[in-house]
């Protein structure tokens, strides 16, 4: 049952309206539509939320031909001012890919455009992800959804809801076999966690192309969107790279592995008993670094090319030889970002700011987490 005071943003114009207690839907006084009020248990919100990337998705089917020219409709730079401005957007129907084969893969990179916080290597590390994945586990281009400030459709922009429409786009009708693949380049964060369902008192967060406005992507909500509805069969790999990333989806279980190779499960589920596994499938995370710790944007490691670290280690050790097991890919990704010596601009709008060069190595471990322990060492990584 919703609080008072409680608000629900509109489902036409995104105006925030006020909720009444009690109340099952509300009538918008700016464009008079009526919208839906999300219920506050989660597994209900999911479900609604399924319900709704359902419904845009048979609603483009029927309006294809009213969605040519949303082109104009970009995010602007305002005079004066570092942060992008998106008041210009105009709700339409997101021109999400239609194909929902067996594999299908969202893969998002921000840039933060002339910000001091701009990287220089999200946009490229999305561009090898997406041709690792369609040349060597045979995903269709038809089923990647490529979100960069590049896109010229403004649904494709990583803004903090085309963020969030796109993560419920990816799990939207998700059946036993498929095979789900969630990339993420960019900065992470921590914020306080009020909670108490962290064990270090903080969430983990993305900061979408518009957090200094909108707010970040909290860790509770990636695992509510695209962890809790996987059902047995099937399977989600998530390679995040930012900072603080280690357990960006809140999965249960965190695997710590020291210098020598030696790995332990650690239980990281919350004290409250809350689930933050699946419906039976199966999720995976490779992460850039631990809780604690920062990403780098650096060209060491792939000449004059600016790339995030992390994604080219993992797909360096992808493709080394066939049948890796994700032992193998979490040790190679370790060792090939601890030996390498070089001067880099870290990866977090509040490490950015510091701008210090760091001679000894790349200051970062690159994580595993899943939804259930394996033996890391004897299980293959298969997409």
């Amino acid at each position: 049952m919703p609080r008072a005071g409680r608000t629900e943003s509109c489902s036409r114009c995104r105006v925030q309206l006020l909720v009444p207690p009690e109340a099952r839907t509300i009538r918008c006084a700016v464009c008079q539509a009526i919208t839906t009020v999300r219920s506050e248990d989660p597994i209900v919100r999911v479900n609604e939320q399924v319900r709704q990337a359902v419904s845009w998705v048979k609603g483009l089917l029927s309006n294809v031909s009213n969605n040519t020219g949303s082109y104009a409709m970009m995010p602007n730079y305002q005079a004066g001012t570092l942060a992008p401005s998106f008041g210009n957007y105009i709700p339409q129907m997101p021109a999400y890919p239609q194909a929902h084969g067996k594999k299908r893969a969202l893969l998002c990179g921000v840039s933060y455009r002339l910000r001091r916080c701009e990287l220089k290597g999200s946009v490229n590390d999305v561009k090898c992800m997406k041709y690792l994945l369609c040349d060597k586990f045979g995903f269709s281009n038809e089923c990647i959804l490529l979100l960069t400030e590049e896109e010229r459709d403004p649904y494709r922009i990583p803004t903090k809801q085309n963020i969030r429409m796109a993560l419920r786009w990816l799990v939207m009708g998700c059946q036993p076999g498929d095979s789900l693949v969630f990339h993420y380049s960019g900065h992470g964060s921590q914020q306080i966690n009020y909670s108490g369902d962290e064990l270090d008192g903080h969430d983990e967060t993305l900061c979408p192309v518009d957090y200094e406005t909108e707010g970040m992507i909290v860790d509770d909500e990636i695992n509510t969107t695209i962890v809790r509805p996987l059902p047995k069969g099937a399977k989600l790999h998530a390679i995040i790279d930012a900072c603080h990333s280690g357990t960006v989806l809140d999965l249960p279980f965190v695997c710590k592995m020291n210098r020598a190779g030696f790995y332990q499960w650690e239980n990281h589920s919350p004290l409250s008993g809350v689930n933050k596994g699946t419906s039976g499938g199966l999720a995976i995370s490779f992460s850039g670094c631990d809780d604690n710790q920062t990403s780098a944007d650096t060209s060491a490691l792939s000449g004059d090319t600016m790339t995030g670290a992390m994604t080219f280690c993992f797909i360096q050790a992808v493709n080394s030889e066939p049948g890796m097991t994700y032992g193998r890919i979490l040790t190679a990704m370790r060792s090939a970002i601890r030996d390498t010596q070089t001067g880099i601009r870290l990866s977090s709008p509040i490490a950015s700011l510091i701008r210090t060069v760091i001679r000894a190595g790349l200051k970062q471990e690159p994580q595993l987490s899943s939804s259930e322990q394996f033996d890391i060492y004897r299980r293959q990584f298969l997409l």
